[in-house]
Order: C-alpha cells, then structure tokens, then sequence
C-alpha cells in the first residue's frame, strides 16, 4: 500500500517536471517556431490550442515576419468554433493593423461570411443579413478581380432573396388582414428593390389581386398585361392569363349603359289607356 503511494506520488512529480519543462521550452520558441506549432495545431482541428497560441504571436511578436499569419488564422480558428463574432473582430483587426497583409482580401471575405453566417430565417430580424450584404458588396468594390468574387454575388443573390421574402412575406399577412393599402405597398416595395429576385413576379401578381380586391380594375388590367410582358416564362402566368379574363369580364360589365328607365318600363309593363 506503502509502495503504491510513494509510485503514485513519484508519477505526479515526473509529470509536473515535465509539464514546467514544456512550458519553459514554449517560452524559448521564436515567433516562426511557435507559429509552427500553432498552426499544427490548427491543421488538426484543435482550435481552442490554437487560439492561444496564435494570440500569444500576435502580443509577444507583433513585428514579427508571421504576425499577419497567426492573426488571420486567430480569427479562422475562431470561425471554426463558431465563434463569429469574435472572429469577425480579428479579422477586422487584420485589416486596420496590417493593411498591406496578403490575407486583407480573404479576410474582408471571410468577415462577410461571418455575418452571413449569423444571418438568420427570413421571419426574424435581418441586421446580420444586412451586415452580412454590405461587407460582400465591400468585398466586390475593394476586390473586383479576386477569384472569389462570384462566390460573393452568389450570396449577394441568396441575400437580397431572403430580404425580399421577409418583404413579400409581409404583404400576404396585410392581404389576409384585409389591409389591402399596406399589402400595395409592401409588393410595391418588393418590386422596386428586389426586382431580380424569385419573389419579383409573385409579388406583381399579388399586386394585382390587390387591385382586384380594391375594385381599381383599369389598373389590374394594365399590371396584368405588364406581368405578361415582363414574365413570359413565370410559372404564374396561366393564373395571371385567367384573372386578366375575370377582369376584362368585370370591365366590360361596368361599360354597359344601364339604359332608360323609362323605356325600359315601357317594355315590360302594359300601356294603360284611359278611356
């Protein structure tokens, strides 16, 4: 029993040697040497390790030739752990501290993706959706040549489409409300901003309900031609083709003169003579 704990206690002290010893040995790394490790770590997938490490390049070598290095993989690894925002900040610090590193462009990239990755359904708030368009569009202006650029108007594209179901969205909950001005205006709305996205002609033939709704046929008629021009391939068109008839009937039944009272009076009732 005796023996047992005097190994056990030996086991504990080797361990803590070796433990102060690696330690010691950590702080004697050079910045490259350390990076190295660091970015082992990386390769492996051991993220949180990797944090550390990286951050202690970026305090301890901040002149060194792979500051830029270990700060643009700080902030990858924090996007690994799902950690956007956080690694959203690092790689804004990236940017603003080491300007001409050659990481500035993937990281103005991966801040958008950061965003992108906050950005949630269509039915909640859409600030991270926003944030995540604006820094993609950054991207593009600051970068119009990298290879990554159509992957950003990709996501531009995805994007402004979850925008403008949020909008569309909106209008119908108005239509079932039967608050047929704000449903205009949030179609409207649609049309006009996100105009080249799947909800454009959905939102045009909306609009056309609506005015059928409102009674303003005249205009329903000039709107469904206009889808019909405007969308000739829509799988919506035979519907908009079928409520163009129902109006053109409505049209026509509000141009029939209502006639003479009189005459009319005359026909259907027998002359009365007075002897």
């Amino acid at each position: 029993m005796n023996l047992r704990i005097i190994l056990t206690a030996l086991f504990l002290v080797i361990i803590s040697h070796v433990g102060c010893h690696s330690s010691k040995e950590l702080e004697n790394l050079n910045a490259e040497d350390r990076y190295q490790l660091a970015k082992k770590e990386f390769d492996d997938g051991d993220y949180l390790q990797a944090i550390e490490d990286f951050r202690v390049i970026t305090l301890q070598f901040p002149g060194s030739t792979v500051a830029d290095s270990a700060q643009f993989y700080l902030a990858q690894s924090y996007y690994h752990r799902d950690q956007f925002i956080l690694a959203a900040a690092e790689y804004e610090s990236l940017i603003r501290s080491m300007s001409t590193s050659k990481f500035v462009p993937q990281a103005r990239y991966e801040i958008a993706m950061c965003y992108n990755a906050l950005s949630p359904t269509s039915d909640l708030d859409q600030k991270y959706t926003l944030k995540a368009l604006d820094a993609f569009q950054s991207f593009i202006e600051y970068h119009p040549t990298n290879p990554l650029v159509p992957q950003a108007e990709e996501k531009i594209r995805e994007l402004n489409t979850k925008l403008a179901k949020k909008e569309y969205d909106s209008g119908v909950i108005y239509m079932k409300m039967e608050n047929y001005r704000a449903a205009e205006r949030q179609f409207n709305f649609v049309l006009e901003k996100y105009h080249d996205t799947e909800y454009a002609d959905r939102a045009h033939l909306s609009k056309i309900e609506v005015l059928v709704a409102r009674k303003r046929f005249a205009e329903a008629m000039k709107e469904a031609e206009r889808f019909i021009e405007r969308y000739p391939s829509s799988p919506l068109l035979e519907r908009v083709q079928s409520l163009k008839k129902d109006i053109e009937a409505k049209l026509h039944g509000l141009a029939q003169p209502r006639g003479d009272s009189t005459a009319t009076s005359e026909k259907t009732s027998p002359r009365i003579e007075v002897k």
